[in-house]
């Protein structure tokens, strides 16, 4: 014979048994709804992360052998444009200025990446296989220390140029092979996307470029 429990033992609160289980239900229903928002957040991050500070790509071509290798990828901060300094030696990502798209036969490349050889109102010029530079305020040029790996020999000579204000001068560390800026011109910093910052892969040569 079951036991029954007077009413006056009950108070307001009925007995668990006796209390319809949904706590169940409510339990899976705000845990899909956490998982929602943290895909959601996610998302979003991943959108912020790509747009305005990180971002990855693959070098297409043998222009910045052998610092960059067809196939390395590399990690680029874009941030480094826009809060940072270009500086001569830099290896930059930039959006191909529309000349680049005619002279350099890469279809369907519209993103370059190459090392900055002159800032804003340096004067460049070489002779054989040596780039000079005469910076603002000098009065003589001065061999450039390519400090970073490059292959010799120049290949097409850099003539007399003087780089406008806001612009750059873009070269491939694989001088002879490289279309650059030496053909297109300077870029301007606005088609600045950011400077390389870490070789990811092949793990066999992750590094800083």
């Amino acid at each position: 014979m079951s036991e029954l429990i007077p009413d006056d033992l009950l108070g307001d609160t009925p007995p668990e048994e006796m209390t319809p289980r949904k706590r169940p239900v409510k339990h899976r229903r705000r845990a899909v709804l956490e998982w929602a928002m943290i895909v959601v957040i996610a998302v979003v991050a991943s959108f912020v992360v790509r747009t305005f500070l990180f971002q990855t790509y693959v070098i297409p071509s043998s222009s910045m052998e052998p610092t960059l290798m067809i196939g390395d990828r590399i990690i680029v901060n874009k941030i480094s444009v826009d809060f940072g300094t270009i500086h001569t030696g830099d290896i930059v990502v930039f959006n191909a200025p529309p000349a680049a798209l005619q002279d350099c036969s890469s279809p369907g490349v519209k993103v370059f990446v190459k090392r900055v050889i002159g800032t804003p109102g340096d004067q460049l010029t070489s002779k054989g296989n040596t780039i000079y530079i005469k910076t603002p305020g000098s009065s003589t040029f001065k061999a450039l220390d390519e400090k970073w790996s490059h292959t010799e020999p120049l290949g097409s000579a850099i003539g007399h140029v003087t780089v406008p204000t806001g612009h750059y001068f873009m070269m491939g560390d694989n001088h002879t092979y490289s279309c650059d800026s030496r053909t297109w011109g300077t870029v301007p910093k606005k088609d600045l996307i950011g400077k390389a910052f870490v070789r990811i892969w092949p793990l066999s040569r992750i590094g800083f470029p």
